[in-house]
């Protein structure tokens, strides 16, 4: 197998894992409503629609990644998702440890930080959308 073999392996555990994990708190908020995210949005003086943005950025998003069409966009659309999830929900951890030593926002690290990564590594080759395009 060539090194670009690899790397296009790489990209497709990467993009699953991503994808995947993100889609599974979609799927849940499609059950539970978003009315949750509304009353955080409105605390912090946005508006309350944008709190629909939360479908786009865990449950359209993401699917894109897992496929592999519009790639970079789906990883820009999560990163923006993370940054509200984090400055909305979360923001008040950002500097705290948990108690075993770890950051306390891991998992919304390693969501926002992969996301900046396919954002720039693109879908590779096992991808619906392939190599071909700015987005892929």
């Amino acid at each position: 197998m060539s090194s670009s073999s690899y790397d296009d392996i790489g990209k497709l555990i990467l993009r699953l894992a991503l994808g995947i994990f993100i889609l599974l708190h979609g799927i849940a908020k499609l059950g539970s409503g978003v009315s949750g995210i509304e009353g955080m949005l409105t605390n912090n003086g946005l508006p309350a629609f944008l709190a629909w943005g939360v479908y786009i950025g865990e449950v359209i998003a993401p699917i894109l990644v897992i496929v592999g069409i519009y790639t970079r966009l789906g990883g820009l659309l999560i990163l923006v998702n993370m940054l509200f999830a984090i400055f909305l929900a979360h923001s008040h951890q950002l500097f705290m440890l948990s108690k075993t030593g770890g950051w306390q926002l891991e998992l919304q690290g390693m969501f926002l930080f992969t996301a900046l990564a396919i954002m720039f590594l693109g879908a590779g080759r096992l991808s619906l959308g392939g190599q071909g395009g700015r987005w892929n």
